[in-house]
């Protein structure tokens, strides 16, 4: 008797193992296949475009809906469609605009200062060119219209910047950035650029401003007036360098006259001496004699004085 019980406890302990194993298996089958049919399935919201790449590459563009990809192998990227808007000299945080030191400080063509304020509103035409293209396309857009907004208001004096030419400025800012977004490829588009604010600076950035504008005012009067030097002075030395081996050739054109008219004579001189040794020679010492008579002093005695050394040749 108790040998059966054994057998019979032993035998369903061994189904009891049997069913774990088997219900833990059917728990994971049934988990991995709810995941493998969750993640073959996406939706697609009305303000989304869906990215579906396979690999990296580029397989379509979605918009909104419901869509099978496979599993594993294809990836979703999503993309929000909607419109946003950033600030232009100031920040919003919290419902609140808090004013960026400096950004919104632009130079007027009468050289005055005015702090503008613009509101950006973008959004993305190529989901692709958005999220491929650019690491972070939001600021390089923003970088980019604070380039135009300083060059286009950079035309206009500080009165109509502060009164009449705003409508203008926020057209001339939008049509200019609108075409280098393109240009850029980035991804993103202008809806609208408005001004929300302009007023004179503070006195501490005008004098910021003016000490920096005064340092560049300076380097670039340092730069002209050392060109200017190098156009002054360079012509000279060039002037002198040409003189100079002008002079060189001139001297050196003489010198071989001279020495071709010495090797002429003396080969002159050589022939007449070939054909009359007596006379040349006679000749020659005559005219050295004559070279050399001019120079002596030449004393003149009636006899009766006594001779001594001419001392002074000596002392000469």
């Amino acid at each position: 008797m108790l040998g059966n019980k054994k057998n019979k406890q032993f035998y369903a302990n061994e189904v009891k193992k049997k069913f774990s194993f088997k219900s833990v298996l059917i728990v994971i089958a049934i988990i991995f296949a709810i995941s493998i049919v969750s993640g073959s399935f996406y939706s697609v919201k009305e303000q989304e475009q869906a990215i579906l790449t396979m690999f990296g590459k580029v397989v379509r563009v979605d918009t909104a809906g419901l869509y099978f990809k496979v599993p594993f192998i294809q990836q979703v990227h999503l993309v929000d469609m909607t419109t946003h808007g950033i600030g232009i000299g100031y920040v919003i945080k919290d419902g609140q605009n808090i004013t960026v030191d400096d950004e919104g400080v632009m130079i007027t063509s009468d050289f005055n200062f005015v702090d503008i304020d613009f509101y950006l509103e973008y959004k993305v035409s190529d989901p692709v060119a958005s999220y491929y293209n650019s690491e972070n396309p939001e600021t390089i857009m923003k970088n980019m219209a604070l380039a135009c907004i300083r060059n286009t208001v950079v035309k206009y004096a500080v009165d109509d910047v502060l009164t009449t030419a705003k409508g203008q400025i926020q057209s001339e800012v939008k049509e200019t950035l609108q075409k280098e977004l393109a240009d850029k490829n980035i991804g993103l588009m202008v809806v609208n650029i408005s001004v929300q604010d302009a007023e004179p600076p503070t006195e501490e950035i005008v004098q910021a401003f003016k000490s920096v504008e005064t340092a560049k005012q300076g380097k670039e009067t340092a730069v002209n007036n050392a060109k200017k030097y190098q156009n002054e002075e360079l012509p000279k030395a060039e002037a002198a360098a040409d003189k100079i081996v002008q002079d060189a050739e001139a001297a050196k054109q003489a010198r071989i006259a001279e020495a071709e008219g010495q090797v002429a004579r003396f080969n002159e001189m050589y022939e007449q001496y070939k054909l009359q040794p007596y006379i040349t020679k006679k000749r020659l010492f005559y005219e050295t004699m004559e070279d050399l008579l001019p120079d002596l002093k030449v004393i003149i005695t009636d006899g009766t004085t006594q001779q001594m050394l001419p001392l002074d040749s000596f002392n000469d």
